[in-house]
């Protein structure tokens, strides 16, 4: 091994380890600012539904450093708002958290 493969695996490293501290921080940013994150409760269409996954690649970069809010996947929610209904749907990004 010479010196530029030992350099090009070092860098890949450190991009790998990166790119995961971007996505937990992503994570918390959907959390804190969203109020988002792996079964919450959001409205949908006038529809409850409970998130299944939080797409993070989905959010855009704003003028201001803000990031968008991301898209979702979740499963309808019955009446009573516990019953999970059917297979999980993509929601978008026109979500609205629900607090109930």
């Amino acid at each position: 091994m010479n010196y530029s493969d030992g350099l090009k695996n070092v860098l890949i490293q450190k991009i790998n380890k990166t790119e995961k501290s971007l996505y937990g921080l992503k994570l918390d940013y959907c959390r804190f600012v969203y109020g988002i994150s792996h079964r919450s409760k959001v409205m949908y269409d006038q529809v409850i539904y409970q998130v299944r996954s939080v797409d993070l690649d989905s959010m855009d970069r704003g003028e201001q450093g803000e990031w968008s809010r991301p898209g979702i996947s979740a499963v309808r929610l019955d009446e009573s708002y516990s019953a999970l209904q059917g297979e999980a749907v993509e929601l978008g990004q026109n979500w609205e958290l629900y607090v109930g």
